[in-house]
């Protein structure tokens, strides 16, 4: 049996140092270095020297078919909203080859994975009735198994209904191996609408055995309330923690009385929240002088609720987000900035949000530090996770099945101050 053994790691930012020995692409057993060495002596060894080591990031949210396309819109004017980029990218997507969006998805896959990311929920815009980004995203899921699990999410960017035949398309995306139902309430032409295609998301799920992630209530407007329609949902038909809904920015616009009844009822159905830190603090907020908004949901109230939350990317300079480089270390210093989650325990129990609530959102079982799981991490550049969290470390070794899928020097400063 060969075995490999990992020493000298901080799992999760612990104090103690931990050995970690792997063999056949899994965990096999953790413990101190001495005790391990003995019970391996032919293993082949690894210094860790000290750094933390968690569980790979988990992107729950991004939408890989649209990343450096930001150029693409030429508009001599631009006002920064949701609405505006869903128009000019209605107008561009059609222009795009299967080859462009391919090579772009790999340019930004790449870059994911030197940022630690192992897991990935993209959603892909199903209203083309060729299925040209479906189709390459599909493919490359397979591709890139060895690399990253990619979740595919059948995403209706112009709607159930306000596209016409929208909701057959989401159908036919399930049919060819999407993995989850999607939809964009708010974006439907009314509220009776916005319900009904929540409500034919939860009938695709049904028939075919699929979770959930609606695109919800990313507006400003404190009358947007189809979360509470999805939380519902999902509590009758017995879905507890297969739905997530991603973004909620109206929440930060709800009177306290409304958003507070509703935390119980997103802890019956063990609700999944999804924020994209940088991407709705720049989205939002557009239709405000001052004072204006941030844009992102009530992190701190659904966290203390006992909510799963999670932060993710969204865009990688697309008409949505001129920046955005897969680092979900980036996410969180937003995250925890715009959320006032700022005490040293809160942002010593941080990672959390970029690593398993992303993984539980997912439902992906076979992940974190147990012996027999899939021996899948990350080492980052620092020896304490408040200090990874404050520099916003970098991922210097990631590990998947066992392999070293990428690995960084890291940083030092070279120059001698003389003091």
């Amino acid at each position: 049996m060969s075995v490999t053994l990992y020493e000298n790691a901080r799992l999760n930012g612990a104090a103690e140092l931990t050995a970690i020995a792997v063999s056949d692409g899994r965990f096999l057993k953790f413990g101190k270095a001495q005790d391990l060495e003995h019970e391996f002596p032919d293993a082949k060894r690894e210094d860790l020297g000290g750094n933390v080591v968690c569980p790979p990031f988990a992107d729950a949210h991004i939408h890989l078919d649209y990343v450096y396309t930001a150029s693409l819109p030429t508009h001599e004017t631009s006002s920064g909203t949701l609405f505006e980029a869903i128009d000019n990218w209605s107008d561009s997507k059609a222009k795009l080859s299967a080859d462009a969006i391919r090579s772009r998805a790999l340019k930004a896959v790449k870059m994911q994975i030197s940022h630690g990311v192992q897991y990935v929920r993209t959603h892909v815009d199903v209203t083309d009735p060729k299925f040209t980004a479906l189709k390459v995203m599909l493919e490359l899921k397979e591709q890139l198994k060895p690399y990253m699990q990619i979740q595919i999410v059948a995403f209706p960017q112009e709607g159930y209904y306000a596209y016409k035949g929208g909701d057959e398309l989401v159908e036919e995306a399930l049919k060819m191996g999407a993995d989850v139902v999607g939809g964009i309430p708010h974006f439907e032409f009314t509220r009776e609408d916005g319900v009904r295609s929540v409500k034919k998301g939860f009938e695709l799920a049904e028939k075919y055995d699929k979770l959930l992630d609606f695109h919800c209530d990313e507006t400003d407007d404190d009358q947007s309330r189809f979360v509470e329609s999805i939380c519902a949902m999902t509590y009758y038909d017995g879905l507890q923690g297969r739905t997530a809904a991603s973004h909620t920015c109206a929440m930060g616009s709800y009177n306290n009385a409304y958003a507070f009844k509703m935390m119980s009822k997103f802890k019956k159905a063990q609700l999944n929240f999804i924020v994209c830190p940088t991407e709705n603090c720049y989205l939002q907020g557009r239709y405000d002088s001052y004072p204006r908004r941030r844009g992102i949901s009530r992190v701190d109230e659904l966290d203390q609720n006992g909510l799963n939350v999670s932060f993710a990317q969204d865009s990688i300079s697309d008409p949505w987000y001129p920046l955005g480089n897969g680092n979900l270390m980036h996410q969180l210093d937003f995250g925890l900035h715009l959320s006032h989650m700022m005490s040293v325990e809160q942002i010593s129990n941080s990672l959390r949000f970029v690593t398993t609530n992303g993984a539980k959102t997912m439902c992906v079982g076979d992940y974190g530090f147990k012996e027999g799981n899939s021996a899948n991490f990350v080492v980052l550049d620092a020896d304490n996770v408040f200090d990874a969290v404050r520099n916003t470390a970098s991922t210097i070794l990631s590990v998947r099945n066992g392999e070293v899928i990428m690995r960084k020097q890291p940083e030092k400063v070279l120059t001698e101050y003389g003091f």
